[in-house]
């Protein structure tokens, strides 16, 4: 393997300084620019397999420059780490939807730099070995169906890289465990395990989702309805669980969720389900500070459930467009996940002789509503 090369971004060359020194043991090549628009000017010539972007500059700042790196065909999968003294939720929340991968506080903590740093490599290697295996297979996949072909190539890629990435920070944070336990402190260990369970939930995530979605698969080409189950749905039995999701955002005060009470026929997990996924998508795809709705009132034999957002919106050939593993925008939102999430939701609904529909205002709002038959 060639020897990691990583382009350190900084108007403050103090900065490159104390991280040249954090990773002086490792066996990188750095190299340092003191603007972004430098940055950008030298992708090309230093060929960086990760960026370390400081996010306070004059000119073009890290937020800025990230965002342009992302949309960069040839740099959207380098791995861009941000450098901040910011701490607010919001703050973090700009990086992240700037296409930001990571982000490090200032001071800059050595453990913690080397463990991001090495995290992020790890990530990079596997998507280069996924890009030359997808070269490798071109001729085959042009034979098949446009729609096929755009299948596949998420599979190689998306499916792949969303479950390396929290498998190689567990095993990136055991490695450091284990080269370091000597040395380290109960309060970095303690951090270092929080950061293997943050990545190992994230791992479980996916592999229910997939779970799932591959059961629902089997229903549909079986022409089996889902689980003859009932479920009890109401603000005071769902409320809780929508908060907690609502949570992981910091968004508990933008949810309002008035639920009718009333007994679905749908399983408990395949209710959940729905329900998670729509949030989910209303909290990535909508700002801070707007409210997302989440409503349901009972119309003859059926339950019209609605979830409703002030955010990014779709336009109609998105709408029509929706499959697994697909996401629409993801150089400019850069959100995790497979995109598979609301093909899931339809199956459900559909398999539960239900129905789905979304209507949506581009860059302005977007309202998914679900009729579920009420147990008789």
């Amino acid at each position: 393997m060639s020897q990691p090369s990583i382009l350190i971004v900084d108007d403050e060359p103090s900065n490159f300084d104390v991280i040249e020194a954090r990773l002086s043991d490792r066996d990188y090549q750095l190299y340092y620019v003191a603007s972004g628009a430098e940055a950008i000017a030298t992708l090309d010539t230093f060929n960086p397999d990760l960026i370390l972007l400081d996010v306070m500059m004059p000119g073009i700042d890290g937020i800025e420059v990230c965002r342009q790196v992302k949309a960069m065909p040839k740099w959207q999968a380098t791995p861009i780490i941000m450098v901040t003294a910011l701490n607010s939720k919001s703050d973090l929340a700009n990086c992240l939807t700037a296409g930001a991968d990571d982000f490090i506080s200032k001071p800059v903590n050595g453990l913690e730099l080397r463990a991001r740093v090495q995290s992020m490599l790890r990530i990079k290697q596997q998507y280069d070995s996924i890009q030359g295996f997808s070269c490798v297979q071109a001729n085959t996949i042009h034979v098949l169906e446009n729609a096929l072909d755009e299948l596949c190539g998420n599979l190689a890629t998306r499916v792949s890289h969303e479950l390396n990435t929290p498998l190689n920070g567990i095993l990136g944070t055991l490695e450091l465990l284990q080269g370091n336990l000597d040395t380290l402190e109960r309060g970095e260990i303690r951090e270092m395990l929080g950061w293997a369970e943050e990545s190992a939930h994230r791992l479980e995530d996916l592999t229910q989702k997939l779970r799932m979605y591959l059961e629902l698969e089997l229903c549909e080409k079986q022409r089996q309805p889902l689980d003859s189950a009932q479920t009890h749905c109401s603000s005071a039995a769902t409320a809780p669980l929508l908060q907690a999701r609502a949570r992981r955002f910091d968004r508990c005060d933008d949810l309002i969720v008035a639920l009718e009470d009333a007994v679905v026929a749908l399983p408990s997990r395949s209710l959940s389900m729905l329900l998670y996924e729509l949030l989910d998508n209303a909290l990535k795809f909508s700002s801070p500070g707007t409210v997302i709705k989440v409503t349901s009132q009972i119309a003859g034999e059926n339950l019209l459930l609605s979830i409703h957002d002030s955010g990014q919106g779709m336009t109609a050939e998105q709408i029509d467009r929706i499959g697994a593993l697909m996401q629409f925008e993801r150089r400019k939102y850069e959100q995790q996940g497979l995109g598979m999430g609301l093909t899931i939701v339809k199956k459900i609904v559909e398999l539960a002789g239900g129905a789905f529909s979304m209507t949506s205002v581009y860059q302005q709002e977007t309202t998914v509503q679900l009729t579920l038959p009420l147990a008789r």
